[in-house]
């Protein structure tokens, strides 16, 4: 039987996070493919041989505008084919979205668009989430299993979000984003998280750094997943959150699946 070790994770700047140690934390750390989010940087920018050094390849997606969003992919399992976005135009000018295909599923890692700059982002938000859900959902019908990791940007239950009340108006806890993500898990997605731990409270994996004591009091919000479509269900081994990585404002999410 194979183990896979999936790794999700928000860098806010792979190289911010590289002089944190995300580097030294990855080496003891190993797992077979991470997804990197916010990378804000073009390959050429980095020093891939730091990754390459422990055993991945790099694949990245980046933004056309310097030093913003993008996504890249580090894996150890060589993947089958590699597609750079979802021919959609502003998704793909901004980065957001990798595909890797891979013997026993189809990987996609995603930057979901923020909405808390303002209501042409918020707008945004909502065109891109309808977007993804045609794009994935017809992704599906082509793959014979999906994972989807990312940031998602959205807390889909009070249980996700250390403060439910007071943030019952702000971008990425509103009614018809929580609407959507519910949607999604409807429509065959799992939430492995919350499928293997239903009850766990406290479990965050962005604390806001408006608030410096935020990380510290734990006052955060669960807005990156790792999600399966619901064939491989039966192959979730484990799946956690790793608050005591401090590279970003994020922190890491994982799964383990078994073949």
């Amino acid at each position: 039987m194979n183990e896979l070790k999936i790794a999700s994770y928000n860098v806010n700047g792979i190289r911010a996070a590289i002089k944190k140690g995300f580097v030294e934390w990855l080496a003891e750390n190993p797992f077979d493919i991470v997804c990197l989010q916010e990378t804000k940087a073009m390959k050429d920018n980095v020093n891939c041989c730091l990754f390459e050094e422990l055993g991945y390849q790099t694949y990245w997606f980046s933004a056309q505008k310097k030093g913003y969003s993008g996504v890249a992919v580090f894996t150890k399992v060589e993947p089958l084919h590699v597609v750079h976005g979802t021919q959609i135009e502003q998704s793909d000018f901004e980065g957001r979205v990798i595909q890797l295909d891979f013997e026993h599923f189809s990987l996609v890692n995603a930057y979901f668009p923020s909405g808390t700059s303002g209501d042409i982002r918020q707008a945004y938000k909502y065109q891109w989430l309808d977007e993804f859900y045609d794009y994935i959902n017809e992704l599906r019908t082509q793959k014979r299993g999906l994972v989807i990791t990312g940031d998602y940007n959205i807390c889909h239950k009070p249980i996700d979000i250390h403060d439910p009340v007071g943030n019952r108006n702000s971008s990425g806890f509103l009614p018809e984003e929580r609407e959507w993500l519910g949607k999604f898990f409807a429509a065959g997605y799992i939430d492995t998280f919350r499928y293997l731990h239903p009850e766990r409270a406290g479990a965050y994996s962005w604390w806001s750094q408006r608030f410096p004591s935020a990380r510290l009091n734990n006052k955060g919000w669960r807005i990156d997943y790792i999600s399966v479509s619901e064939n491989l269900a039966h192959n979730i081994a484990a799946a956690e959150i790793h608050p005591d990585a401090k590279h970003s404002d994020h922190c890491p999410v994982s799964i383990e699946l078994k073949f």
